[in-house]
């Protein structure tokens, strides 16, 4: 799917950018939900001002539950919430939803098929003073290897919302990550949202750039300043992980022949390796990742630690040229 926005036109510097976290437009779509679907429950483990659940608990009481820290006992309930009817969306910090809670994920949910809808905040090193123990840098590769899990990474608030009205109205279990620090908008109102369809932010024919969540926007960043230099960028938000978008992926990769995957997320088993499998099977090309290289993060300001842990858009530039040299 090609955007028909201009995205490029309206992205200069980072603070001259309309900003929200992503978290804002998932409690946006809970509200919505709330009126729209009588059957949509919150479960929250004691983190709602933080998550901003308290939005829908404060609208609607008897359709909110904290059950504290107890995350094992939440995914419990949500499962038994939903064999009686109810959509439950579960939420909590997703290095302790995906981590500690990952057994009831499993066994109880994703075994069954549950219609169950999971979201993990503070996704990433952007969560910032909060520290290693608060950010999740290993739940895509957790959650996209169960069975039947769908696993969605917005690009920013507007998808976010859109991401949690379309998983309401689908069947089984999902994942929606979504990040605590305000990050540039790059979509509209009138922006479409399929999940499993990648979208081609910005069209290009020497390399493309895959990303998803807040690297989208430093893929951009990148490919605007690389085209200064000759360098034609593709840049693919792939905002879907689980079901991933072979199609699009493959004709990208064909069209150009090299590839860069742009990650806030560790290395190993994240968005680029899901790319790297689909890839490595249909269509081989020289392919570079831009990741956490399996390390934890630490206590810092949001853009300080993406610049520490080589997460920006000149780190991007730089992948994007060792790929186009691969392929002379």
């Amino acid at each position: 799917m090609i955007m028909k926005n201009n995205f490029l036109a309206k992205i200069t510097e980072l603070n001259s950018m309309e900003q929200q976290p992503t978290r804002f437009g998932y409690a946006d779509a809970l509200l919505e939900l709330g009126t729209r679907e009588k059957r949509v429950v919150v479960l929250d483990a004691d983190l709602s001002k933080s998550t901003l659940t308290s939005r829908f608990a404060e609208k609607y009481p008897k359709r909110f539950f904290d059950i504290g820290i107890a995350e094992q006992n939440m995914l419990g309930m949500a499962g038994g919430l939903s064999l009686t009817g109810k959509i439950p969306f579960v939420t909590t910090y997703g290095v302790f939803l995906a981590g500690r809670a990952w057994d009831q994920i499993r066994t109880s949910i994703c075994y069954a098929d549950l219609n169950v809808k999971l979201a993990g905040a503070h996704g990433g090193l952007s969560v910032g003073p909060d520290g290693a123990t608060h950010q999740a840098l290993e739940e895509i590769s957790i959650m996209r290897v169960l069975p039947n899990m769908k696993v969605i990474v917005p690009c920013d608030t507007r998808q976010a919302r859109l991401a949690t009205l379309a998983a309401a109205q689908m069947s089984g279990p999902v994942y929606i990550r979504l990040g605590r620090e305000p990050i540039p908008v790059l979509t509209t109102q009138k922006t479409p949202f399929n999940v499993g369809k990648a979208q081609i932010m910005k069209p290009g024919r020497d390399v493309t750039i895959i990303a998803c969540g807040l690297m989208v926007y430093l893929s951009l960043l990148a490919a605007q300043k690389l085209t200064k230099e000759g360098i034609s960028c593709e840049v693919i938000n792939l905002h879907t992980i689980k079901p991933i978008d072979r199609k699009a992926l493959i004709a990208s990769a064909k069209k150009t022949g090299a590839v860069i995957t742009a990650e806030e997320h560790q290395l190993a088993g994240g968005m680029g390796s899901a790319v790297a499998e689909v890839l490595a099977q249909e269509c081989p090309v020289p392919m570079e990742m831009v990741g956490v290289r399996d390390t934890f993060g630490e206590s810092g300001q949001p853009w300080e630690l993406m610049k520490k842990y080589h997460l920006m858009d000149g780190d991007i530039a730089k992948a994007v040229k060792r790929a186009v040299q691969r392929k002379k």
